[in-house]
């Protein structure tokens, strides 16, 4: 039997099945259990594995830089590095020119870790069944998305606005 509610004007916007914010979380958890066991396989967690691609894309990094890139916070993420500078995946260091700037790079043990990774990620993406250009398409419309809502957040544009701005990241 329909809940009353399901008749009523408008009952269908709050469906749990028809909410974009379920869909994308139930893909984020699907997609980071998929990740899971392929990461502990090689010795990381997901937020580390973030860490690393980072790392491995950019070479040394700031602080400041890594935490805008996977937009987290300093109290997350310095614990996170700790324990892969622990592990000797990655060193921290000031450097000479600018005491004030902390400076992350991966190691050579955390450079050993990279053709495993590669071996995981394609892993994850031939589980989700979608071709390169699938992915890359839906990748591009969750960055968009990210981006518009984030604009909204921080004021620089109206929920119109960011929705007929197309933000690349």
């Amino acid at each position: 039997m329909a809940d009353a509610r399901e008749t009523e004007p408008g009952a269908a916007q709050l469906l749990l099945e028809q909410q974009l914010c379920f869909g994308l979380y139930s893909a984020s958890r699907a997609m980071t259990a998929r990740y899971r066991p392929l990461l502990a396989a090689i010795g990381l967690t997901y937020s580390q594995y973030l860490v690393m691609l980072v790392l491995w894309e950019s070479g040394a990094v700031g602080l400041k830089a890594l935490r805008e890139r996977l937009h987290l916070d300093s109290a997350t993420l310095s614990p996170l590095l700790q324990r892969l500078e622990q592990r000797g995946l990655i060193t921290r260091r000031r450097p000479s020119h600018d005491e004030r700037t902390l400076e992350i790079s991966c190691t050579a043990a955390g450079h050993l870790l990279y053709e495993r990774a590669v071996t995981a990620q394609a892993s994850v993406e031939r589980a989700t069944g979608l071709d390169p250009r699938e992915l890359a398409a839906l990748r591009d419309d969750l960055h968009r998305l990210a981006a518009r809502l984030d604009a909204v957040e921080s004021g620089e544009a109206e929920p119109a606005q960011a929705a007929a701005t197309t933000v690349e990241r």
